[in-house]
């Protein structure tokens, strides 16, 4: 499926707000709702719309921490990197996990209840044996600016076509 400057629009506006209704979406991009609709069903059948969830204000849950970790392994085979992935692939407090260039080798994003959960879970990872060498936290203090959406429109220009 080829991706015009509508259907990235809708999923633009989508990422935002996922209880938009098809009459507001269409309106958005200039559809009838109708078209609107199709289109939305056709991007979830080729799979570029994956589901829909809700954000939830954490914070007035309780209190969280926020920690950012450098991990380096000690070797750097594959089944060394698939061994760390998969143990801490079980870990609910693990949120994000990636692979980066530069002086380490994973970058991990965890939520926990607070410092003494993130350290126990430290803790039990290194006495796992699963490959990490060094680790440095990064305990976050504010978040100023987090966006739950994509820049689709910068990222994905669509040029018209005559």
């Amino acid at each position: 499926m080829k991706l015009d400057q509508i259907d990235i629009k809708i999923l633009y506006e989508l990422q935002k707000n996922g209880r938009i209704t098809n009459v507001e979406l269409a309106e958005l991009v200039n559809l009838s709702p109708s078209p609107c609709l199709m289109r939305v069903k056709k991007l979830q059948q080729e799979g570029y719309i994956t589901g829909y969830s809700a954000r939830i204000n954490i914070g007035k849950l309780g209190q969280t921490l926020t920690v950012f970790t450098e991990v380096t392994l000690k070797n750097h085979r594959q089944v060394d990197f698939a061994r760390f992935l998969a143990a801490i692939e079980k870990l609910d407090q693990v949120i994000e996990c990636h692979l980066v260039s530069g002086g380490y080798d994973y970058l991990v994003k965890f939520v926990t209840s607070g410092i003494i959960e993130y350290q126990t879970l430290m803790e039990r990872l290194i006495d796992l044996d699963i490959g990490i060498d060094k680790y440095f936290s990064f305990v976050v203090l504010k978040s100023p600016i987090v966006k739950p959406h994509m820049p689709l429109t910068s990222l994905f220009p669509v040029t018209a076509t005559s």
